[in-house]
């Protein structure tokens, strides 16, 4: 039998969290922390929705500390703590335990079995001594109309419990003290943690509702922890320009490729997580086809650089965890830095290769006939110093669970706000898929080529294996094609082995790296 870790330890906060799970808080950050404590969470299954893993939630399962964690698909961040097991925690509140753990601590402890003392916390406990009275809960009897079962949902502001309660001894006369207080149903099943002043209100807005900054929750309150503002959102204005939307704040900052220095980024966003030294040419191959094929293009422009291609996988090839010899620096000052390199910024969500100034992607043609102060954004970039280093890309990564590089990035949301106009059927965003995304991008696009053959012969798919090579993530095998994947919900332990097959389409500005399902799994701006 294996060992079992020792009880999870946390203090409920309703409306905030459970310990160190804060509501709010995003999916990156909670597995980052629980893959840090092997031995007090040594198993993670993340469950999800292997069509739409970027629309339905993400729950998080830790069967062995009985907590489950819940998560919106959009931006992943954490809506529901469940307390599913007390037997393997213990939880207090107000300095008070709810409930205990039913053995021992200590590695040899056994799974909860048919003969342990239920100790889960007593209804009389909860009513009484910690909480206090509340209004009428409500019943959930059984799916199956045969089964006596059901469940007595009993809520507080920010946290509920459930009590079974068989489904002939339920009765809507009856008042709460007299429906909970026989023996049968007296000890909760389960706790959940929410932001809501019940539970039947808080469900409807669960998955949609702003949440408060993680900085103004109550365990930060007297915490020096500093925590930077999240970007929540990107949006991507075309000729090089990028608006980046602080969460909570309302304010933006801006990044114009081959204008933004690196003291520009540090200001704004901080020193990086990681920096990576930029070395691979397996690509440079490319570079070769795409400036000979270049001349004959409509109108004379080259809606590809030399190198736009190149560079989608080499910011995600290592994180500051990975144990390898690559060139990742995660202590180096910015002012020693040298030479082109990626910024990895992965508690943020992107990366940003620092280089020589390079002249951005041309202008979208919906915005060409714009004056200059009419465009979105600061200056419009016409060149740069060649001896100074600048932003010149910007890879937003989607954080799609079953995706090879899952979880080395917290989760980057992106609109194409020049695709976003009034008559648009939609907005294009991180969690449209990409056929629509295809579409939208060929009819902007369409009077640069000089026919649709054209078009369709300069937008083909590149497949990319990210699996294959020295280090994670830094591949770049070229393969004829892919099978289709199976559809379904998914549960995977943290750590699996992920797919790592996906194909890269490129568009003026834009490389686009999709996935099976054809979804977007990160996108480099340049």
């Amino acid at each position: 039998m294996p060992p079992y870790p020792p009880p999870f330890s946390g203090a409920l906060h309703p409306n905030s969290g459970l310990g160190f799970f804060i509501l709010g808080a995003s999916l990156h950050d909670i597995l980052t922390r629980l893959k840090a404590e092997p031995q007090q969470f040594p198993r993670i299954d993340v469950i999800y929705d292997q069509d739409d893993p970027v629309t339905e939630p993400v729950i998080v399962s830790l069967p062995p500390n009985g907590l489950r964690l819940q998560f919106d698909g959009p931006e992943q961040r954490l809506r529901l703590i469940e307390v599913v097991d007390f037997t393997k925690n213990r939880i207090t509140y107000q300095d008070k335990d709810i409930a205990k753990a039913s053995t021992a601590q200590g590695s040899s402890r056994s799974p909860k079995t048919a003969g342990d003392v239920a100790s889960g916390p007593a209804f009389k406990n909860i009513y009484h001594r910690l909480f206090g009275p509340t209004y009428a809960g409500e019943y959930v009897p059984s799916a199956d109309d045969t089964d006596d079962a059901g469940t007595y949902v009993l809520s507080y502001p920010g946290v509920a419990f459930s009590f079974p309660l068989p489904k002939s001894a339920y009765s809507s006369d009856k008042d709460v003290v007299s429906l909970l207080s026989s023996p049968p149903s007296q000890t909760a099943s389960s706790v959940a943690i929410f932001s809501g002043k019940s539970w039947a209100h808080a469900r409807e807005q669960l998955w949609v509702e702003v949440l408060p900054s993680v900085k103004s929750t109550f365990p930060f309150g007297k915490s020096k922890e500093i925590v930077p503002d999240e970007i929540s959102l990107v949006k991507i204005h075309g000729g090089g320009r990028l608006q980046l939307f602080k969460k909570w704040t309302g304010s933006s900052i801006w990044i114009n490729l081959g204008e933004t220095s690196p003291q520009d980024l540090v200001a704004e966003l901080g020193a990086p997580d990681a920096i990576y030294r930029k070395n691979d040419q397996r690509m440079y191959i490319h570079k070769t086809r795409t400036s000979s094929s270049s001349r004959t293009r409509a109108s004379g422009l080259n809606n590809n650089r030399s190198d736009d291609l190149t560079d989608t996988d080499q910011s995600s090839a290592t994180t500051g965890s990975d144990e390898s010899d690559d060139e990742a620096i995660e202590d180096e000052t910015v002012g020693n830095v040298s030479g082109e390199c990626f910024y990895n910024y992965f508690y943020m969500g992107f990366d940003i290769l620092v280089s020589s100034p390079q002249q951005p992607s041309v202008m979208p043609p919906s915005q060409t006939s714009r004056s200059k102060d009419q465009l979105p954004g600061a200056n419009i970039v016409t060149g740069g110093n060649l001896d100074r280093l600048v932003a010149t890309k910007v890879v937003l990564h989607a954080n799609v669970p079953g995706s090879y590089p899952f979880n080395r990035h917290r989760r980057s949301r992106w609109e194409i706000s020049y695709l976003n106009t009034i008559d648009s059927d939609g907005i294009i965003n991180s969690e449209t898929p990409f056929d629509m995304i295809e579409e939208r991008l060929r009819e902007e696009w369409k009077g640069i080529y000089a026919s649709q053959d054209d078009a369709q012969k300069r937008q083909r798919g590149m497949v990319l294996n990210r699996g294959w090579g020295d280090s994670s993530g830094s591949s770049c095998e070229f393969l004829g094609g892919w099978e289709d994947s199976s559809g379904g919900v998914t549960a995977k332990k943290l750590g699996d082995s992920e797919d790592s097959t996906t194909t890269l389409y490129g568009f003026p500005g834009l490389v686009f790296e999709v996935l099976k399902n054809g979804y977007v799994s990160a996108v480099t701006v340049y």
